[in-house]
């Protein structure tokens, strides 16, 4: 077996290695066989919401044993097809292997890193916005292409994209967009999104055709439910009407339906205009300021504040966190993890995952270090 495969060989079985260890191996039959037995009990749905928590960890676990064990298969089956390949002087059965291999090694990585998101958070929908930062058409543009990275992203993962509220550009883009992304573990994949994201290109909007730095700002939090409790005081808060504004629907621009809400000991500001009915926006705001007053102190206990400071400062130079450079050369480097891409177009079609990844297993090994930015 050659080297590069036999190197993938072991790091495959090493990542399975840590997936059985926290799933807890030895016992995971015996709560499975306890969650069927459940899940088998007419009495379960007299109450629904421990029911719903029953046959979520049931399905959950029952994914992941298969996962594991469809890995552990196909890496056997590899290493069969090398071996009777080898004997036989048989290439193609050879390829196969080392393609099956290959393929183990990056889908047991990618499930490791699932590992990481056990955060009190994690598995909840999201919210995520974008904000265009100073130079106007430029930015705006810049906006609108990084939420469309995220829109894609999510669409690849077969989560449910929303628009909950949307500035138009001045010429072109955006001013700013807030997406509800719903699907498991939505908040836990993106969290480490926030920050500053910086574009290096030849400007469409510039007629001599000059290179362009432009900037936009991410933040990301969790959709909270109604079981976690946060307490708002309304006279703390300034509640503004406006007219919605954005592509779509007769009803846009028609009437004060789009609602805003200002929360002022933090400064903390959303807005909502979804929905048709006031009310319904409304409702939907206070939902989104719950949830960043969670994500806050979701912050303070990991004693990380990243995307608060990233809010706070500039959208600027020295804030950002990914670059991503179109001309004269392809590059998007991240500049916490180091993790690099020569496709950015692919980058900017979704293709998220190994920065998500990276920055996921910083957050939990640690190891951060300054990564020099690019030109």
């Amino acid at each position: 077996m050659r080297a590069e495969i036999e190197q993938a060989s072991d790091a495959a079985k090493q990542s399975i290695g840590l997936l059985r260890r926290h799933l807890d191996w030895d016992t995971v039959d015996k709560r499975l066989a306890e969650l069927n037995a459940a899940s088998e009990d007419p009495d379960l749905w007299n109450d629904a919401e421990a029911a719903q928590k029953v046959m979520r960890e049931r399905q959950q676990l029952d994914e992941a044993v298969s996962a594991i064990r469809k890995l552990e298969r196909d890496l056997e089956d590899g290493a069969t097809l090398i071996e009777l390949g080898e004997m036989e002087g048989d290439e193609s059965s050879i390829r196969e292997g080392e393609a099956a291999i290959l393929a183990v090694e990056k889908e047991s990585a990618s499930r490791q890193v699932e590992t990481l998101l056990s955060g009190e958070a994690d598995g909840f929908d999201t919210y995520l916005e974008v904000h265009a930062g100073a130079g106007g058409t430029e930015s705006q543009d810049w906006a609108n292409m990084l939420q469309r990275m995220y829109a894609r992203w999510a669409e690849r993962r077969k989560y449910k994209v929303d628009i909950v509220e949307w500035s138009d550009g001045e010429e072109a883009g955006i001013k700013g967009a807030t997406l509800l992304i719903k699907g498991h573990n939505a908040y836990g994949w993106l969290k480490t999104e926030s920050g500053v994201h910086r574009l290096v290109r030849i400007s469409p909007y510039d007629s001599s055709a000059r290179r362009h730095t432009s900037f936009a700002s991410v933040w990301v939090y969790p959709v909270i439910d109604d079981r976690i409790e946060i307490e708002i005081k309304e006279s703390d808060c300034r509640i503004d009407t406006y007219r919605s504004s954005g592509a779509g629907g007769q009803h846009v621009n028609t009437t004060d339906s789009a609602v805003r809400i200002t929360h002022n000991p933090t400064g903390i500001v959303v807005a909502c205009q979804q929905e048709r009915s006031q009310h319904k926006n409304r409702a939907t705001a206070w939902n989104m300021l719950r949830a960043r007053l969670y994500e806050a102190e979701l912050k303070k206990r990991e004693e990380k504040a990243n995307a608060e400071a990233a809010a706070k400062t500039d959208i600027g130079w020295g804030h950002q966190i990914r670059s991503y450079v179109l001309q004269p050369y392809q590059l998007v480097k991240d500049l916490r993890t180091g993790t690099q891409s020569t496709d950015p177009d692919e980058v900017l079609d979704g293709d998220l995952d190994p920065f998500m990844e990276a920055s996921l297993a910083q957050r939990v090994f640690g190891g951060e270090e300054a990564v020099e930015d690019i030109d």
